[in-house]
């Protein structure tokens, strides 16, 4: 029987040279000058999708200043939120919006019935973007929202688990890292270039920027210097790598420290007004505004006379309105 040998991958001696400020790899020849001593074995075959680039970042700053980061960035985000709900009295108005709702209801609607509309607004407005009707519009915004949740989460368990080379990072969390910053870029730069009303249908220049635009400029370069960054710090380029490790933290920086001046707040009131919009047409509120009535209903036309009066009794169907085509009168 032919003896069994356990497979190896070839491995190469990884040197932290303090002279050239980089990480040398063996047995390829060490650069003059270089009075390393060996830190640590990496495998040969590294390729960028494979290797976390926090890890190879802990040589030169401190995982607990990382992680300090990390939650101060958490608290510029919190801040931010409450600042901007005070500065523009969203929750204010919200509050008073469902009091006015409960005042008009037609009937009461109860817990397992607010329940199940919690569930449909979670599935249908959080996970999926039903409120979009512009499948485009719909297929970037999921895009861009999982793989800003990809991006963002493995970037935490990256930093706050697997700090260092000392401890291996298993290969899924920086496969899902890169995964979610490229499609965190797909989808931002599809709707940066051909959604956006401002070019789509007022034929503005993609490059106008605006204070609106901080939100999505910030995120779309946080994505794009993060993957940049990764790519230089896999090829050993370290002068590019410190410069576009430099821009990813400019960028991630404006990002979640200008919540106050961005839209990033409404992720998190977005889904309170959209659970608070079916309750109110379960309850009959409507917000104030009609019912929706078929016209060639005889109980309508009674309680409504003047539709037989003046669109006969059975009223043409009006057409789709300002959904019959799309906005591009620029």
């Amino acid at each position: 029987m032919p003896e069994l040998v356990a497979w190896r991958p070839r491995v190469a001696v990884a040197y932290l040279c303090p002279t050239l400020g980089a990480i040398h790899c063996f047995p390829t020849p060490r650069r003059a000058g270089c009075k390393g001593t060996p830190a640590i074995k990496l495998p040969e075959d590294n390729p960028m999708f494979m290797s976390n680039p926090f890890s190879g970042l802990s040589a030169s700053i401190s995982p607990a200043v990382m992680q300090g980061y990390i939650i101060l960035m958490v608290l510029l985000v919190i801040g931010g939120t409450i600042l901007d709900m005070l500065h523009k009295k969203s929750a204010q108005y919200f509050f008073e919006n469902s009091r006015k709702a409960q005042k008009n209801a037609k009937r009461t609607v109860g817990g397992g019935e607010k329940a199940s509309l919690a569930l449909k607004t979670f599935a249908n407005e959080v996970l999926t973007s039903g409120e979009f009707r512009n499948t485009r519009r719909r297929l970037s915004h999921l895009l861009t929202m999982y793989g800003f949740i990809l991006f963002v989460v493995t970037t935490v368990i990256m930093i706050f688990g697997y700090p260092t080379p000392a401890t291996p990072t298993p290969a899924i969390l920086p496969q899902l890292w890169h995964i979610g910053a490229l499609m965190l870029c797909v989808g931002g730069y599809w709707f940066w270039f051909f959604i956006r009303v401002d070019v789509s249908a007022e034929g503005l220049p993609w490059f106008r920027f605006e204070r609106a635009d901080l939100f999505i400029v910030s995120l779309l370069a946080t994505a794009t210097f993060g993957l940049i960054w990764s790519y230089t710090q896999s090829q050993g380029i370290p002068g590019w790598s410190t410069l576009f490790f430099l821009l990813f933290i400019a960028a991630s920086t404006t990002l979640f420290g200008g919540v106050l001046w961005s839209k990033f707040a409404h992720m998190f009131f977005k889904p309170a007004a959209a659970f608070q919009k079916r309750v109110t047409r379960a309850d009959g509120s409507r917000e104030g505004l009609p019912d929706e009535y078929d016209l060639t209903n005889p109980d309508v036309q009674a309680k409504f006379p003047d539709i037989p009066e003046y669109m006969g009794k059975t009223p043409p169907y009006m057409g789709q309105g300002i959904r019959r085509e799309s906005a591009n009168h620029y």
